[in-house]
């Protein structure tokens, strides 16, 4: 089989209402669909996520390095599928000097190319050896404490047991206290700051909210140096999320003792291959970058092929984010029920997209 071109659909997806964390707002998602073609027939699905709110690439750029440097570089290629991860990254590393979120935009459409060219799930190609449901958390983000609160208990009513608070405001400790008082001591709850909070700040929130009990604490400062001081002394789990986004980063982590744990984002590192690489070194559990249909299906089958021991294995992976979105851009998805997300079945990933939906948000 050999590789007809890439095709990119770059889309707007819309939020239910407007998403909001220390770093700013959102009204709507950036994303590059990506269809890449052979011709033999199958169509390899992937998708890059403009990460704005972490100085990512933009939109416009991810589409030129699709189309103007791994288009042509992957035009003619081969894939036989008889050896999945050694072919996907020899043709990963044509797509030479791309950005992360390019790279995993290829990365998950070779991956799924790799899965319908043996008739095999993404899953299995991986390794693992059965799809079981994926542990989710809940995602809230930053508002009125009551109104949080409130959203939080609607959550806890749909079968999720651990919540992420977005943090980084003045109002952080009522706001942890208010959702506590509202859904009780049975449910996790973890926050994250995005990397915003001073060492002295991350350390009297946490003191703060000690008596609330919190599961972990995600990304408290911006520098690896000062979250390892901010492990040393709070005596809560802290994982580093935009601090880790390459496996070199995972080794620095490591080194400084920084963290408990990483959570990793497709489009932050890469792509499923890199994904791995870093949970062979940090114990790792998984996140939505507030992806479409193929990422989030990507990463729960990506879950079934991280280790099942250690820090991280019994976390709830941060990927109940598709009912953020007003619009359902697919016709077969991962389902999110009872608090766990299933991949959808079939070749591949599983995802089939809803082309006229795709047409409606295209930009």
């Amino acid at each position: 089989m050999r590789v007809t071109g890439i095709e990119t659909i770059p889309i707007a997806l819309p939020f239910r209402e407007e998403y909001v964390t220390a770093r700013g707002r959102l009204t709507h998602r950036e994303i590059a669909i990506v269809r890449l073609h052979t011709d033999e027939g199958p169509t390899g699905l992937g998708e890059a996520v403009a990460l704005s709110l972490r100085g990512g690439s933009a939109l416009a750029t991810i589409v030129d390095e699709l189309e103007g440097t791994c288009g042509p570089a992957l035009q003619g290629a081969e894939l036989t599928a008889s050896e999945p991860g050694a072919e996907i990254a020899a043709l990963l590393a044509r797509c030479e000097g791309v950005s992360a979120q390019t790279r995993a935009a290829v990365d998950l459409a070779l991956h799924d190319l790799a899965g319908k060219l043996t008739g095999a799930p993404v899953w299995e190609l991986l390794g693992a050896e059965r799809a079981a449901p994926v542990l989710c958390n809940g995602t809230l983000v930053a508002g009125d404490p009551n109104q949080v609160a409130t959203q939080a208990a609607e959550l806890v009513g749909t079968g999720l047991r651990t919540l992420k608070l977005k943090a980084g405001t003045d109002a952080d400790v009522e706001t942890v206290r208010a959702v506590r008082d509202q859904v009780g001591p049975e449910v996790q709850i973890r926050i994250d700051a995005n990397g915003v909070w001073s060492v002295k700040r991350a350390l009297t929130v946490l003191s703060e909210l000690e008596p609330v009990g919190l599961e972990l604490v995600e990304q408290p400062t911006e520098q690896l140096e000062a979250m390892a001081s901010v492990r040393d002394k709070a005596g809560i789990p802290v994982v580093a999320d935009e601090s880790v986004a390459s496996l070199e980063d995972a080794w620095l982590a490591s080194g400084f003792g920084a963290c408990d744990a990483a959570t990793l984002k497709l489009a932050k590192v890469g792509g499923i291959a890199a994904a791995l690489e870093i949970a062979a070194v940090l114990p790792a559990y998984l996140s939505s970058a507030l992806d479409g249909p193929i990422g989030i299906a990507a990463a729960a089958h990506l879950a079934q092929a991280l280790p099942s021991s250690g820090f991280a294995a019994s976390l709830a992976h941060g990927l109940a984010t598709s009912q953020l979105f007003a619009v359902e851009p697919a016709t077969s998805a991962a389902v999110l029920a009872d608090g766990s997300l299933t991949p959808p079945p079939g070749p591949g990933f599983g995802v089939m997209l809803d082309d006229a939906a795709i047409e409606s948000l295209r930009i």
